[in-house]
């Protein structure tokens, strides 16, 4: 298994497409806890109970998982038939039943829930092993915030199986009951989305003998941005770039069993990735500048939609077109306003109308508290876009704002004192996670204005947190440490 950590390590992600490809969702938090892998086609587990590990195998015609939300309850069901080595065989129906409740004034969700039905026969060999009690609960939390969405949850379970050994006058009835502890964290956002799950079960027999089996298991999804040469040499472009979407699934079961059985066993499996070509970037003033990769990059996304052919990389940002590159680079759900008599005719800003192009992803960023006015009626969407300013907008959109010291902190700028309050929890962090940093001089000239190729670099940064820090912290570090 560790040549699959190790890889994982040295994958280098990109950005990727914004707006002409679907972007993620999936579901936080899978309830399971056997530690299986699938793509679109197979399905594999390991199960432990006859002493010796035994894989499980089957296709989208053997397995149904669905999920379904309503009124508050979340039902995820399970439906399968496996078959393993020698004529090995399962089959489970699960449903489990969750309560979520919307805590939407702090944009949080909580998932509560128990198992409704479940029915599982196991046979190995000449044994059966039947499920005959499941007792579980689960609890998760997810944190919507407007870049990324992040959850973290636990999940406890016992199941007992009845089996029998022996035949005729020499059967004997046997129990095995599995106790599982499970704990899951993951993100999602339109970039990528990971979870990893550490499950430790304990099984006791009736017969006083136990085994431990602790499982480490990881989904990602992510998406990667290649740029590739156009064949033909006379071309009216050189090349352009494609989004190549991935997912895959790793896990590594550990075990000791009752048997004397020790050791680990790795399953993993991709889906098919998926490919699309982006629009080509066409500037002619970017020639040997070192943000043009950058400008091409966030262009061809489609975070910027200039028509211009000369993109003015020295000239400063303004406010309106950084708030919507950030509202574009974390996909600010924008809705059409439905024609009626109670829709608002009025701009949230004074110096803002609704009839702007994009005026709905500044209206968006303030309502989720990205953003904020140089006062409450005005925006000035034509100011220059500060570090300072910049660095506050980038913490707002991954709701990490209270993740900085604790009131009346210096940051390590020799330029501190020049910080505005409002700013330091932003500059400090977007410092901390590498977003944003000081000059030479140790500086981080908070009111200065950020170029327009300026902005690009941070914003291509931010993109790449957004992906490949998340994926690294949610995946290599968690199993890396536990």
């Amino acid at each position: 298994m560790q040549k699959h950590w190790s890889k994982l390590v040295l994958v280098v992600m990109a950005i990727f497409v914004i707006s002409s490809i679907t972007p993620f969702h999936v579901s936080a938090a899978s309830l399971e806890t056997t530690g299986a892998v699938k793509n679109e086609y197979t399905y594999e587990e390991a199960v432990f109970l006859s002493g010796a590990p035994v894989i499980f195998k089957g296709t989208s015609k053997d397995i149904k998982i669905s999920q379904k939300e309503s009124k508050g309850k979340l039902t995820e069901t399970y439906s399968m038939k496996l078959t393993g080595s020698n004529g090995a065989t399962l089959t489970r129906n699960i449903a489990y039943e969750s309560d979520v409740v919307d805590y939407a004034s702090i944009g949080q969700k909580t998932s509560n829930g128990e198992v409704k039905k479940y029915t599982e026969k196991i046979t190995i060999g000449s044994i059966t092993y039947s499920l005959v009690d499941y007792q579980f609960s689960q609890g998760t939390v997810t944190d919507n915030r407007a870049a990324s969405d992040y959850y973290s949850g636990n999940v406890i379970s016992r199941k007992t199986y009845a089996f029998e050994t022996g035949k005729g006058k020499n059967a004997v009835k046997n129990t095995v009951t599995i106790d599982t502890d499970s704990r899951h964290a993951g993100y999602e956002n339109f970039w990528g989305a990971t979870e990893t799950q550490i499950t430790e079960s304990v099984y006791s027999f009736s017969d006083g003998k136990t085994s431990h089996v602790k499982n480490r298991l990881s989904t990602s999804k992510s998406r990667v941005l290649n740029y590739e040469d156009n064949l033909g040499t006379l071309g009216s472009f050189e090349g352009g770039y494609a989004v190549v979407s991935e997912k895959d699934v790793i896990s590594e079961y550990t075990y000791n069993l009752s048997s004397g059985q020790k050791g680990t066993l790795d399953l993993d499996t991709e889906y098919m990735p998926t490919i699309e070509r982006l629009i080509i970037p066409k500037f002619r003033d970017l020639t040997s500048h070192y943000a043009k990769e950058a400008i091409e990059k966030l262009y061809s996304l489609g975070i910027y939609s200039d028509s211009s052919n000369f993109f003015s990389p020295n000239t400063p940002m303004k406010r309106i077109d950084f708030t919507t590159a950030i509202g574009k680079a974390v996909d600010l759900r924008v809705f059409e306003e439905k024609k009626s008599k109670k829709a608002p005719t009025t701009s949230v800003f004074k110096d803002l109308k609704r009839t702007i192009k994009d005026y709905s992803y500044i209206e968006s960023a303030l309502n989720k508290g990205i953003i904020k006015g140089v006062s409450a009626d005005y925006f000035m969407p034509d100011g220059a876009i500060t570090r300072a300013q910049a660095a506050t907008i980038f913490v707002r959109a991954l709701g990490l704002e209270n993740r900085a010291p604790n009131p009346g902190y210096l940051t390590k700028f020799t330029d501190d004192n020049q910080i505005p309050n409002y700013a330091r929890d932003g500059i400090y962090i977007a410092n901390e996670l590498g977003l944003m940093i000081g000059d030479s001089a140790g500086r981080f000239n908070p009111n200065k204005p950020l170029t327009r190729a300026e902005a690009s670099a941070v914003l291509e940064r931010f993109l790449k947190y957004l992906e490949d820090d998340l994926k690294q912290n949610y995946r290599d570090d968690i199993l890396f440490f536990n």
